[in-house]
């Protein structure tokens, strides 16, 4: 089975913990070699976050129960880097 490399997650969090705490959390996950988190959106009670995992061979569902814990909720995998390698997306013209 092959190993994911980079993951970009949609989640929906309360305001505590903030999204430093949380980086710093997923950060200290096995496998995991870096964390980002992009505040999109804040509302009375929650905040959308983008949330970027790079590593060597990233559990996902260490980094789903991580996020569960923090109170916070996967709206959508938004993309997934998995193999010896990450591919970056390549545009083409119809991407415009």
């Amino acid at each position: 089975m092959s190993d994911i490399k980079r993951l970009v997650l949609d989640v929906l969090k309360p305001h505590h913990p903030s999204i430093i705490e949380l980086s710093k959390r997923l950060g200290l996950l096995n496998g995991v070699t870096g964390v980002n988190c992009t505040l999109e959106e804040v509302d009375q009670e929650t905040e959308s976050i983008k949330i970027t995992i790079e590593g060597t061979a990233i559990d996902f569902a260490q980094v789903e129960q991580a996020i569960t814990e923090s109170g916070a909720v996967i709206h959508s995998v938004d993309s997934v880097s998995a193999g010896k390698k990450i591919v970056e997306e390549v545009e083409t013209p119809q991407d415009r």
